[in-house]
């Protein structure tokens, strides 16, 4: 009985690593500051930014939690609901967008739970 409970414990934590980790990169970019789970600012420079966002064309080019970003049409497609703001002050996360893929990731990973 102990080695079968270990074994459906053991299956219910790759379980919630992997839903864990497939999260929260589908993002849909609201027109309403109160709509959004997430104020986000947009930095000139990688150097200021917490997470470095690279743009994905496909739904299935997003895997986990690493700043690969795919834009919904629907909010309710949606893992996250983001707003842009016009200054860092007012940011939950500041971003950088990135043209190459393998740029993106965190740099400030304190900020990371923002997007689980």
């Amino acid at each position: 009985m102990k080695k079968e409970m270990k074994a459906l414990f053991v299956a219910f934590g790759f379980l919630f690593l992997f839903v864990a980790s497939s999260t929260a990169q589908k993002v849909y970019s609201c027109q309403s500051k109160s709509d959004a789970k997430i104020k986000v600012y947009v930095a000139s420079s990688k150097s200021d930014a917490d997470l470095v966002v690279y743009k994905c064309s496909s739904k299935s080019d997003v895997s986990g939690n690493n700043g690969l970003w795919y834009f919904c049409n629907s909010k309710s497609d949606s893992d996250k609901t983001i707003y842009f703001v016009d200054s860092k002050s007012d940011s939950d996360i500041v971003i950088y967008f990135s043209t190459s893929k393998s740029d993106a990731g965190w740099k400030n990973n304190s900020k990371k739970s923002l997007l689980y």
